[in-house]
């Protein structure tokens, strides 16, 4: 069930990119789409960032490849899912690169300029077969209003797609970004934690789109958690198209907050999406010496299995928390100086239980569908935020039965 989830009502095209989808047989429905392609205008930028799960998938091995030595640009991107093509070693290399070529071969292109992705179950080799004789369907139905139906064909255990758009004044002249993205489960930050897609008609060298998307990335898709299990097939791409004439670079302000702002809520749908989840949770940690700590704290926090089992119960056992933030690696934790809130309701003040607090009150901050955990050490100016979910017993059964 998702949180306060909806399908997006409309996504905006992109000029001078194009998406298709189509059932191809790898997912065993023929109602749901499995292999999605996108094409890329000649002369666009493409910035990427990749799973660092060290037994990263053949599609990401062949992905980095490509995209480093495509000096004059990447013009397709093939997605399937259904299928993580993970853990397959040689023959799952070739399996990629065999998809690669047929995308290749349609559209006179050099096989180079394709980057594919997959996701699904790891483990089993990608029936390149079946998704070669999808291609030529899938180049022919190409389409700029295809987002919606390509957020569908990249879904796995997601309940819903997940897309999103901006549009922002920039000199007078507008400029439009859209995003699609897929995860549900096996999500933890370590780069991005699950597939994203996002385009832009700015115009914005490669190196400067780069910049843009791991600094995006950083406060986006590497600030959630589900499970704190990193997937082998991650992998988040921006592209610019140049259409719009609107010329931007890495410190331009107003791109780079309609980026953030897109890519959180991306980041955000993922969790509220999260599997089994009844809960979308804030954990905020304010006060920290330093940044890492913060983070520190929010993490452990976020992926504690006794706070997130407390949060389904909605059972307001702040004792959880405390214990999370206490074993966080932070150094110097003064716990003399720590307050705790469960939404405005303090529980902790200074180290010490808060005279003020009430069982009621904590009860019905728990019992809300959206639930802001804040930590505030008062040590310093740092700060981070982690977006995360409950841990119920769909998420056990959808994992149990993944593969049956």
């Amino acid at each position: 069930m998702a949180v306060g989830l909806q399908v997006p009502s409309s996504l905006l095209p992109i000029s001078g990119l194009r998406l298709a989808s189509t059932h191809a047989g790898i997912k065993d429905d023929p109602s749901k789409d499995d292999l999605v392609l996108i094409e890329l205008e000649s002369g666009s930028s493409l910035a990427g960032v990749f799973t660092r799960n060290r037994f990263c998938a053949a599609p990401v091995i062949l992905a980095r490849r490509h995209l480093a030595s495509r000096a004059d640009g990447t013009r397709y991107l093939l997605i399937n899912s259904g299928n993580a093509n993970a853990g397959t070693g040689e023959p799952g290399l070739q399996a990629a690169l065999q998809t690669c070529r047929a995308v290749a071969d349609v559209a006179s292109v050099p096989v180079e300029a394709v980057l594919p992705f997959s996701t699904g179950v790891i483990g089993e080799l990608l029936p390149a077969e079946l998704v070669d004789k999808a291609i030529p369907r899938l180049h022919e139905a190409l389409d700029a209003n295809a987002w919606l139906s390509a957020g569908r064909g990249i879904m796995t255990t997601d309940t819903l797609p997940k897309g999103a758009s901006r549009r922002i004044e920039i000199d007078g002249r507008t400029v439009t970004l859209t995003g699609i993205c897929k995860g549900s489960g096996m999500i933890r930050p370590d780069m991005a934690t699950m597939l994203a897609f996002v385009a832009t008609d700015a115009q914005i060298a490669a190196e400067d789109l780069q910049a843009c998307l791991q600094q995006a990335v950083d406060v986006s898709f590497n600030a959630i958690t589900v499970d704190g299990d990193t997937s082998t097939n991650d992998a988040c791409m921006l592209i610019a198209t140049g259409r719009s004439g609107v010329a931007v670079d890495a410190a331009h302000p107003v791109f780079r907050e309609a980026l953030v702002e897109l890519l959180q809520q991306l980041a955000q749908s993922i969790v509220r999406d999260g599997e089994g989840a009844t809960k979308f949770v804030e954990v905020r940690v304010e006060g920290a010496q330093n940044h890492e700590d913060a983070r520190g704290i929010a993490y452990t926090v976020a992926h504690s299995p006794l706070v997130k089992t407390a949060l389904f119960a909605s059972d307001p056992n702040w004792g959880r928390i405390l214990a999370a933030v206490g074993r966080a690696p932070v150094a110097e934790l003064d716990i003399g100086r720590v307050d705790l809130y469960l939404g405005d309701v303090r529980l902790i003040h200074r180290g010490e239980p808060d005279p003020a607090y009430r069982e009621e009150l904590g009860q019905a901050v728990m019992d809300r569908e959206e639930i802001l955990i804040r930590v505030c050490l008062n040590q310093g100016n740092a700060q981070a935020r982690v977006w995360t979910t409950d841990l119920s017993y769909e998420y056990v059964k959808i994992n149990a039965e993944y593969r049956s």
